[in-house]
């Protein structure tokens, strides 16, 4: 058995690389430019039997149920990457679902192939988090406890330059496709997708040479319900315990709203708003550069008021968000209101998770169990939002009233964040 040299520099650089590699999927997919290429390229509406969606919802239910495959699979997924040694066999292989999905995208061109983008954009959701799992079960791997925070931030370093670098790229052929020999927007867009996918495996390949190789183990079949069953004694945990009860309710309510906006703000820009391809990649460049500082600005707030009172300013920003997005009418107001998206997304995704941290009982050190349960409530609240946004949507066919149902969600987690108690001055189990 070969032993793992820990705070490597190389070993590091390579486990950062991964996420220079796979952001671009959470990007350019996800955020900036395939929400918009669905809603401009396939029918208003959509009839699947006996039902009628409009395209914008189906969008959404295709986020909601990646997200239920991916909440299922977690737990199954964890129990793998704890048990089974198989870390790097994993993590290659959700990568090439994911990677290759992005590349099928390249065919989506319109109606004809409805269905072959749904179910590519899917796949593509399902490889990003199926991944990320085993990604982040090498951090105790290649590093000392000391150096988690460093190793961590430096991952993210990574990937938020890696993936600006292709978006800005993306821009300028979708401005400027004859500067490329590209005969039109569409196709430049659709290039772009293929270099995701390029971008996203090529890059990885250099994540997998120099990460520890796999000891592989038997395979236990007990790790399928070994798996449930931690996320059962979890619950019954928090069920005892009111306090982390409360904090996992408001932290539900509030990533329904938070991720819903993160994965459906540019759809609801390019209908109501009239956004164009180019339009909606500078939104979404403004967002990423203002949540960097955001972040820094509400950690500095925890620091000095508390991260409940932080949490709680942010979650009031975020209602105003979305209550004035119903109001929205002019493209120079919503770019104002990307400003504040950005500086309220970092921050409030960054002080849940070192807040939830500190509310976990101190005599318990099982503190697996708590964060397997944390990423299902997390997956689950991007189910119910996403799908609450496109059920509004297809009902009423106005999005603007599928904004104010967000805006009802984080008016819920106020009040829930309000009745828990988080002791800032506690050591937290990071």
């Amino acid at each position: 058995m070969s032993t793992i040299v820990l705070n490597n520099k190389k070993t590091i650089n390579a486990w950062a690389i991964f996420d220079w590699a796979n952001s671009a999927y959470a990007l350019v997919i996800s955020t900036a430019i395939f929400p918009g290429y669905f809603e401009e390229y396939t029918p208003k509406e959509i009839t699947l039997g006996a039902i009628t969606f409009s395209n914008s919802s189906l969008y959404s239910f295709a986020v909601s149920f990646s997200y239920i495959i991916i909440a299922i699979l977690s737990p199954i997924l964890s129990g793998i990457a704890d048990s089974s040694g198989r870390r790097l066999f994993f993590l290659r292989m959700f990568t090439i679902i994911g990677s290759l999905s992005c590349t099928a995208l390249y065919f989506f061109k319109g109606e004809p192939q409805l269905w072959l983008g749904t179910s590519a954009f899917i796949m593509a959701t399902i490889g990003f988090a199926g991944s990320l799992v085993f990604y982040d079960s090498y951090l105790p791997l290649i590093a000392t406890e000391d150096q988690y925070n460093r190793v961590s931030a430096k991952g993210y370093t990574y990937g938020y330059i890696g993936s600006v670098i292709l978006l800005i790229t993306i821009l300028w052929m979708i401005m400027q496709p004859a500067s490329f020999g590209i005969a039109d927007g569409q196709l430049a867009v659709r290039i772009g997708f293929l270099m995701v996918g390029i971008w996203w495996l090529g890059f990885a390949q250099y994540t997998f040479y120099h990460l520890p190789k796999d000891i592989k183990q038997t395979f236990p079949t007990s790790v399928i319900k070994k798996g449930y069953q931690e996320i059962y004694n979890a619950w019954q945990k928090v069920n005892a315990t009111p306090n982390v009860k409360k904090f996992l309710t408001a932290f539900f309510f509030y990533s329904s709203g938070v991720q819903t906006v993160i994965y459906l703000a540019t759809i609801f820009a390019k209908v109501e708003l009239g956004f164009e391809t180019q339009e909606l990649i500078i939104l979404v460049l403004i967002l990423q550069l203002v949540a960097i500082g955001g972040a820094q600005l509400f950690s500095a707030i925890g620091n000095i008021k508390g991260n409940k009172f932080s949490i709680m300013v942010m979650i009031v920003i975020w209602f105003f968000i979305c209550f004035v997005a119903y109001f929205t009418q002019g493209k120079l107001f919503f770019y104002i209101l990307a400003g504040f998206v950005g500086m309220v997304m970092g921050g409030i995704q960054s002080l849940s998770r070192a807040s939830y941290s500190m509310i976990l009982p101190e005599r318990d050190h099982d503190t697996t169990s708590y964060f397997s349960f944390y990423d299902v409530v997390y997956k689950l609240s991007l189910v119910v939002g996403t799908f609450l946004f496109g059920i509004v949507d297809n009902i009423t066919n106005n999005m603007r009233y599928s904004v104010l149902t967000l805006a009802v969600l984080f008016l819920i987690s106020f009040y829930f964040m309000s009745q828990t108690t988080i002791e800032t001055k506690k050591t937290a189990k990071i």
